[in-house]
């Protein structure tokens, strides 16, 4: 069983949007530096929306290498692209209309990803390496589109699973499959809100029937960053 998390716990969201800029900051720069390109793969919903924001104002939108980032998702609904609950779109208006990502190099995830996931160096056993994956939690214990009890959590080879009956509309999504986000260089998950505070207090202590309980990069970092209504903390 995976050990414990300790999360980095901040006072309300708009300290999460900081400390969620600067931690992707740091390692989008290092990333460029170390290897020429950062690969990352954005999440959607709303606490990420902050950290977003956050970077597409100074000094993170002048002075980041932004021009050697590749963006994928997550997950993604399977809505149109412009469709306001598309996490793409979310996305989009928050971060990549604001800073230089040549749009090549914006990967949305629709139809069939794969060969577009394909182009990002793998690891030895042929998953793509993502220098930095964000995620969320829901009030179910899910992240990214899989879900308690979805068959997508069981996907061992497929770098992405197509989900059909999501708890939550829209029902139909794409998801990143563990063996990818566990092959990912740096994970952070967002976490804010008393409503998620079950659920985290839960995946913290590793509970294997919660989804996002299995995140844990095999040879990368994980970082639960979490504000103190999430903690329960006054």
């Amino acid at each position: 069983m995976t050990a414990p998390v300790t999360p980095l716990v901040v006072p309300a969201p708009a300290e999460l949007a900081e400390a969620a800029a600067a931690w992707t900051a740091d390692r989008l720069r290092a990333a460029v530096a170390e290897r020429r390109a950062c690969y990352w793969a954005l999440a959607g919903g709303e606490t990420p929306r902050g950290c977003y924001a956050r970077l597409a104002q100074a000094p993170y939108r002048e002075a980041l290498p932004w021009r050697s980032v590749f963006v994928y998702w997550s997950d993604e609904r399977q809505v149109p692209l412009d469709d306001p609950t598309s996490n793409y779109a979310m996305a989009k208006a928050t971060l990549l209309d604001h800073v230089p990502i040549p749009p090549e190099h914006v990967i949305p995830l629709v139809g069939d990803p794969t060969p577009a996931l394909r182009r990002i160096p793998a690891n030895d056993r042929g998953q793509p390496r993502f220098d930095i994956i964000h995620l969320g939690l829901g009030e179910d214990g899910h992240t990214a589109s899989l879900f308690p009890g979805s068959p997508a959590l069981q996907e061992a080879q497929a770098l992405v699973a197509q989900v059909r009956n999501a708890p939550k509309p829209p029902p139909e999504r794409l998801t990143l499959t563990l063996p990818v986000l566990n092959a990912a260089r740096a994970v952070l998950i967002m976490v804010q809100g008393a409503s998620k505070k079950d659920a985290l207090a839960r995946v913290l202590r590793r509970d294997p029937a919660l989804p996002a309980s299995h995140v844990a990069p095999a040879d990368g970092e994980l970082e639960f960053l979490v504000d103190r209504a999430a903690m329960g903390s006054p």
